[in-house]
C-alpha cells in the first residue's frame, strides 16, 4: 500500500467529460444551429430514453431536482394546511420543497445504520393534514420502499420518491421484483447537478410517473399550466429542461451503468480496507450507486482535519439536519426529538469514490484513514 504523498480530490469530472467531448461539442453546434433552446426534439429523445431506463411508463425533464419536488407536490395539489412526512436528514430542497408550495414539513428519525427514513417512525406522524410521504434514497441507496408503500396504501397517502442521488439504483420488494428508484411512488424526482452519477452542464432535473393522467398535468404545469397555447387550466410554472443540457443528458446515459459499476468497485475496496470508522451499511435487499461513500465515526471533525491536511478531499452531508435549521424553527422542534439524524450529522463525513479513481489514490485514502489515531 501506497505512503507516498499525494492529492485526492473528492471529485473530478474531467474523466467523465473526456470520452464524450467532442460529442458534446457537436451536439451544441446542433442546437445552435436549430435556434431550438427550450424542449424540442432533444428533450422528448432524453425523456423516452429516460424512462425506459428507470422503468417507468412516463418522463419528464425539468428545470432542476428542487423543482422536480416542487412540481410534484404542487401536481398532487399538496398546499397550505397540508402536511408531507418527510426525513430530517437530507439535502435542504427536500424539506424547502414541502414549504415552498405552503405545506408543513413532517419529520420521521432515520434509521441509523442506512440514514434513510426509518419507516417504523412514519404512522405515527400521520395526522387528517398528512396528503404525501417523501422518503429520500440518500447516498444512492433507496429507502425501506414495502413497509412505506403498506402505509401509504393504508392511510390513502401519495409517496414522492426523491431520487436526486439514485438515478438507478435498485430494491428488491419482498414480491420479488427489483425495482428502479422512482418507479415505486406516484412521483419519483431526480436531480442532474453535475456532481451527480448522472449529471449535466448545469441544473436539470426529472420526475418520472406510471399515471397518464398525473403525466399530462406534470407536463402543463411545467409550462406554467398551458394546456393549449395561452390557455391555462393550471397555475404550474417555468420548469422546462433546455435542450442542451437534455442532449448531454443522452450522451451520458448509456455510460451511467459503468459509472456505478466504478463506484461500487470503490466502494467494495473501501469496504474491505477501512478500518476504525464505520462504513456504509446497504441493506440485503438493495443494490446502490454510492452516489456518496459516507463513513461515520464519534471522532469526524478530527479525521476531516487530518485529510485535509494530506489533501484528501471531503465533505459533510450533512451537518446540520432540518429540524435544526434556522428557518424551520418554527416547526418547534429540539435535537432530542431526532436523535439518530441529530447523531449522524456529527459523525458522517463522505469520502472520494468517483469512479476514476486510480488504485494508488484508493489506496492512499485507505491508508490515510486507517493511519488516523
Amino acid at each position: 500500500m501506497t505512503t507516498k504523498t499525494m492529492s485526492v480530490p473528492l471529485l473530478d469530472l474531467s474523466g467523465q467529460y473526456e470520452p464524450i467531448k467532442d460529442d458534446v461539442f457537436n451536439v451544441f453546434k446542433d442546437i445552435f444551429d436549430s435556434k431550438r433552446f427550450i424542449l424540442g426534439s432533444h428533450v422528448e429523445d432524453f425523456e423516452k430514453e429516460a424512462a425506459q431506463y428507470c422503468d417507468t411508463n412516463y418522463a419528464l425533464g425539468v428545470s432542476s431536482g428542487t423543482d422536480a419536488l416542487i412540481i410534484a407536490l404542487m401536481a398532487l395539489d399538496i398546499k397550505a394546511g397540508d402536511e408531507v412526512i418527510t426525513t430530517p436528514f437530507t439535502f435542504f430542497a427536500t424539506t424547502g420543497s414541502i414549504h415552498r408550495v405552503g405545506a408543513k414539513p413532517v419529520f420521521a428519525d432515520i434509521d441509523p445504520d442506512t440514514f434513510n427514513i426509518d419507516p417504523s417512525q412514519i404512522e405515527a406522524k400521520i395526522t387528517d393534514k398528512t396528503k404525501a410521504i417523501m422518503p429520500v434514497h440518500l447516498f444512492g441507496q433507496m429507502a425501506d420502499m414495502d413497509p412505506i408503500l403498506e402505509i401509504a396504501k393504508k392511510h390513502n397517502l401519495h409517496v414522492i420518491e426523491d431520487s436526486a442521488q439514485s438515478i438507478g439504483s435498485k430494491y428488491t420488494s419482498k414480491d420479488g421484483k427489483t425495482y428502479q428508484a422512482g418507479s415505486m411512488g406516484t412521483i419519483g424526482c431526480y436531480s442532474f447537478f453535475p456532481s451527480k452519477n448522472l449529471g449535466c452542464c448545469g441544473d436539470g432535473g426529472l420526475v418520472t410517473t406510471n399515471d397518464e393522467a398525473l403525466y399530462n398535468k406534470l407536463k402543463s404545469m411545467r409550462n406554467h399550466g398551458e394546456v393549449t397555447r395561452y390557455h391555462h387550466q393550471y397555475v404550474g410554472g417555468n420548469f422546462r429542461i433546455d435542450a442542451l443540457q437534455a442532449a448531454i443528458l443522452s450522451l451520458k446515459l448509456p455510460l451511467l451503468d459503468a459509472q456505478h459499476d466504478g463506484r461500487r468497485n470503490n466502494g467494495a475496496y473501501y469496504n474491505e480496507n477501512l478500518k476504525g470508522v464505520k462504513t456504509p451499511v446497504i441493506a440485503d435487499n438493495c443494490w446502490s450507486i454510492y452516489n456518496q461513500y459516507t463513513i461515520s465515526t464519534d471522532k469526524r471533525d478530527e479525521l476531516q482535519q487530518y485529510l485535509n491536511d494530506r489533501n484528501i478531499g471531503n465533505a459533510i452531508y450533512y451537518p446540520r439536519p432540518m429540524h435544526e435549521q434556522e428557518c424551520f424553527e418554527y416547526l418547534g422542534h429540539s435535537s432530542e426529538d431526532f436523535p439518530n439524524a441529530s447523531k449522524a450529522a456529527k459523525e458522517v463525513l463522505s469520502i472520494p469514490i468517483f469512479t476514476e479513481l486510480t488504485e494508488e489514490q484508493l489506496e492512499y485514502v485507505t491508508y490515510s484513514i486507517n493511519s488516523f489515531q
